[in-house]
């Protein structure tokens, strides 16, 4: 079993859940000797086809949870990224490869963020027998849009937002996740399949800041400023959180479109309901206080 990614926030988490029931995991990396995470490292760059096809050999599935957005050209290094690792898989004959997305309807105008999941989707589709998964925010400690929410609420009592405070999303728990990513492995009817994941329901930002602040004792003051355009914006998150700039950029672009669930079939498919946001939120907290009470320290989002 390879999991591409197995350093991220969803990776770690999937490749120790992997190795807890019994999986030999393959994780790749391309810093193995640095790699203190579940499973065997193994190293390989998704720029490089050669290392990826080398880590592939005799695999039989594979999780690609892999993305550039540190980067200012994320969509062509995704792009070439996504088509190494599907023609690959295919030469190698691997029986499945499982790719986590991003949800926002086909027919919306997508963020160039959002338009690269969807790419990225469609390369491995083409290239290899491939369940993709769909997802708005994870939420789970260290993942990325989770952090900016719960920093922007432990941060700023008053925040002056901007107009996509306003934007409806699905999060879903980052157990939620993994059920599912596990879920579908090994099925033959999932195979070429696409799924939705998400939360009970549909929430905006603003009810997500308003729920994180109940949970963590605070009642931020949201005033939106309409007029906050999306480079204002990217840098309002890089100055109150600890998100790089070029990554602000991408998830600004995207936080003006809705991503919520409207298939819900990875439910039916697996027997299972998604925990409410406010649930997800309070175990990404006591996760984080559990993790600094082993001095484990703050850590950059993933």
């Amino acid at each position: 079993m390879l999991v591409a990614g197995a350093s991220g926030f969803v990776g770690a988490a999937l490749a120790e859940l992997l190795v807890d029931q019994g999986h030999e995991v393959t994780a790749v990396t391309r810093r193995p000797a640095s790699y203190l995470g579940a499973g065997t490292p193994v190293g390989a760059d998704v720029q490089d086809a050669a290392t990826v096809r080398a880590a592939m050999a005799g695999q039989d599935a594979a999780y690609y949870l892999v993305h550039s957005l540190a980067e200012s050209n994320f969509a062509e290094r995704d792009r070439i990224a996504a088509r190494n690792f599907g023609e690959a898989a295919h030469a190698c004959r691997l029986r499945q490869v499982i790719y986590l997305g991003g949800l926002g309807a086909d027919g919306d105008d997508l963020s160039e963020h959002l338009r690269s999941r969807r790419e990225v989707e469609a390369i491995l589709r083409d290239t290899t027998a491939t369940t993709a998964l769909r997802a708005g925010i994870v939420v789970g400690d260290g993942g990325i849009s989770w952090e900016i929410l719960r920093q922007l609420v432990e941060r700023l009592p008053v925040m002056i937002t901007p107009r996509w405070v306003h934007t409806r999303s699905q999060p879903v728990a980052l157990d939620d996740a993994l059920c599912a990513l596990r879920g579908v492995l090994g099925r033959e009817e999932s195979l070429g399949e696409i799924y939705e994941l998400g939360g009970p329901a549909p929430l905006t930002y603003r009810d997500m800041m308003l729920i994180v602040g109940r949970l963590l004792g605070r009642r931020p003051l949201i005033v939106p400023a309409p007029l906050l355009s999306p480079r204002l914006s990217s840098h309002w998150l890089r100055l109150v959180t600890d998100v790089d700039l070029t990554t602000a950029r991408a998830l600004v672009d995207s936080l003006t479109n809705e991503v919520v669930v409207h298939d819900h079939r990875i439910e039916e498919l697996l027997g299972f309901r998604p925990i409410t946001f406010a649930a997800a939120a309070r175990r990404a907290l006591a996760a984080r206080a559990d993790r600094l009470r082993r001095g484990a320290g703050e850590r950059a989002p993933a």
